[in-house]
């Protein structure tokens, strides 16, 4: 199986909003949990992809959108690693690899030094994936009920530690 990669178009809003929730339910991230959100969907275009930012999503064959992650612009220096996600159907085939390494280059491409981003305790997968890839922890907080962790990632000029439980 092969996970074709593209920028987001306007009528990827369907199927980004399924895959949202439909990943978000997985982990018991609910609406009005304090961590939920997604009003930043309706707005990719603005939010992402017009402010120094990207959102990418992947598919495989006819399958439709499986996949999908964005930067957001932060600062001129950091961009926030967002909405990182992969339809349960279609999880532990490396998928989550190939969009966080497509967003990692495209970070550094748009002249990004660091990135951020977030996830719950309760996201195992998530948390190794980071981890593998060089991030760490800067901080935890409750929110909902759930453990928050907070990470990020040096791309230019330090090197990068493992993110830490």
């Amino acid at each position: 199986m092969t996970l074709l990669l593209r920028r987001y178009r306007w009528s990827d809003q369907k199927a980004v909003w399924e895959l949202h929730r439909t990943c978000l339910a997985q982990v018991g991230i609910t609406e009005g949990d304090g961590v939920y959100y997604e009003d930043d969907i309706p707005r990719i275009n603005q939010v992402y992809l017009a402010d120094r930012g990207e959102f990418l999503v992947g598919e495989v064959g006819d399958s439709g959108v499986i996949a999908m992650g964005g930067l957001r612009r932060m600062d001129d220096d950091t961009a926030e690693l967002c909405r990182l996600r992969v339809h349960p159907d279609f999880q532990r085939r490396g998928f989550g690899t190939l969009i966080l390494d497509a967003l990692e280059e495209a970070a550094t491409k748009l002249g990004y030094r660091a990135l951020r981003g977030d996830t719950t305790l309760g996201q195992g997968a998530a948390l190794e994936l980071y981890r593998k890839y060089g991030w760490r922890e800067v901080r935890r907080e409750e929110r909902g009920g759930l453990v928050v962790v907070y990470g990020e990632k040096q791309l230019i000029g330090q090197p990068s530690s493992q993110l830490t439980r």
